[in-house]
C-alpha cells in the first residue's frame, strides 16, 4: 500500500486523489493519509508565516515514514532542494491562469474604482494595483469555498484565486473572467503537482515517475529557477510562465522551443519589471536563470530590495 500524504482540505484531498487514482490505475494499492500543517493551523497571511508553511509537516511525515509520498502543489515549495527527498512525478499541469471571481458577473475592467478584491497572494496585489484600475485590495486566507463565500455574501467585490483550484473542485462556474498572462503572470509552478518521496527510495521513484509529464517538468524547471535566481519566496511578487510550444524552421521541419515569460514587481505596483526568452525543453534551468539575469539588468534587484523595506 502506497501511503499519500496531503493537507486535509478539499483542494488537497482532491490533488491527491487525482494521484492515488493514477496509481490504481497502474495496478498500485493507494491511499491518502491527512497531515496537518502550520499553514492550515494559521489565519495569518502567508507572507507573515514564511515559505514552506504548507509542505514542511508533509515532508517531516515522508522523512519519518509516516506517509511514502506527498502531494503538494509545486507552487508552495522552496526553491531550495533538500537532499532528503526527489520528485520523480510532475504530473500534467492544469491551467496556470489566474482567475476572477466577481459580483454580477463582472470582468476585471467593469469593476468601479474603489472596489475591493481579496487576494492572498503579494504577486496579484501587486499585479492588480499595476493595472491602475483604482482597486482596493485586501488580504484573504481560507479555502476556495470560504474565498468564493466573501463575494457571494457581498463582503468583497471579488476575489483572484488559481484558476487550476476552482477547476478541481469543480467551481469553474464562479470564473467570472480567466485572467491572460498579459494581464497577470501566474506564480511560477501554479497549476502543478508535485509527487515527492524519501530520495532513497528508489524503486518508488522509479514507479511514480510513471506519472511524471515532460512538458510539465520543462515548463516548471524553468519557472523555479528564475524565482530561485531571484532569491524570491512563494510569497514575492515574482511571475513567471513557461511553455513548451511548437515551431517550424526554415526547411519546414517541426521541432519544440520553451518559452518563458517572467516578471517582478513593487508591492505598491508603481513598477512592473518585464522579460522573456525562449530556449529548449532540455535546458528549462538554463532559461530560467537566462530571463533571471535580464531582469536582474532592468532593475529587478532593486524592486525587491524594496520589498524588503516595505516588509
Amino acid at each position: 500500500m502506497i501511503r499519500i500524504g496531503t493537507r486535509g482540505s478539499l483542494l488537497a484531498t482532491t490533488q491527491a486523489g487525482v494521484v492515488r487514482d493514477a496509481l490504481i490505475d497502474r495496478g498500485h494499492s493507494a491511499e491518502l493519509v491527512i497531515v496537518s500543517t502550520a499553514g492550515d493551523r494559521s489565519a495569518a497571511p502567508i507572507a507573515d508565516i514564511g515559505v514552506g508553511v504548507f509542505t514542511a509537516a508533509l515532508r517531516e511525515a515522508i522523512a519519518d515514514c509516516t506517509v511514502d509520498i506527498a502531494v503538494h502543489s509545486y507552487k508552495d515549495l522552496p526553491t531550495a532542494t533538500d537532499p532528503r527527498f526527489v520528485i520523480p512525478a510532475i504530473p500534467v499541469r492544469a491551467d496556470a491562469r489566474d482567475a476572477l471571481v466577481a459580483r454580477d458577473g463582472m470582468v476585471l475592467g467593469e469593476l468601479p474604482a474603489g472596489s475591493v478584491i481579496g487576494t492572498s497572494a503579494p504577486r496579484r496585489a501587486a499585479q492588480l494595483r499595476a493595472l491602475g484600475l483604482g482597486l482596493e485590495i485586501r488580504p484573504l486566507r481560507g479555502n476556495l469555498d470560504t474565498r468564493l463565500n466573501r463575494v457571494s455574501s457581498g463582503d468583497l467585490d471579488a476575489v483572484v484565486v488559481a484558476r487550476a483550484g476552482l477547476a478541481r473542485i469543480g467551481r469553474l462556474d464562479a470564473v467570472t473572467e480567466t485572467l491572460e498572462p498579459v494581464q497577470m503572470l501566474p506564480a511560477p509552478a501554479q497549476g502543478a503537482l508535485a509527487v515527492e518521496c524519501r530520495a532513497g527510495d528508489t524503486a518508488l521513484a522509479e514507479l511514480l515517475a510513471e506519472l511524471d509529464d515532460a512538458d510539465t517538468r520543462a515548463s516548471v524547471t524553468a519557472e523555479r529557477a528564475l524565482l530561485a535566481e531571484l532569491e524570491a519566496g512563494c510569497s514575492a511578487p515574482v511571475g513567471a510562465i513557461a511553455e513548451v510550444v511548437e515551431s517550424i524552421d526554415e526547411d519546414g521541419r517541426v521541432f519544440e522551443e520553451l518559452s518563458l515569460r517572467g516578471c517582478v514587481a513593487t508591492l505598491n505596483g508603481s513598477d512592473v519589471i518585464r522579460a522573456s526568452g525562449i530556449g529548449t525543453p532540455g535546458r528549462a534551468r538554463e532559461l530560467g536563470l537566462s530571463v533571471a539575469a535580464e531582469l536582474f539588468e532592468l532593475g529587478a534587484r532593486d524592486l525587491l530590495d524594496e520589498r524588503g523595506r516595505e516588509g
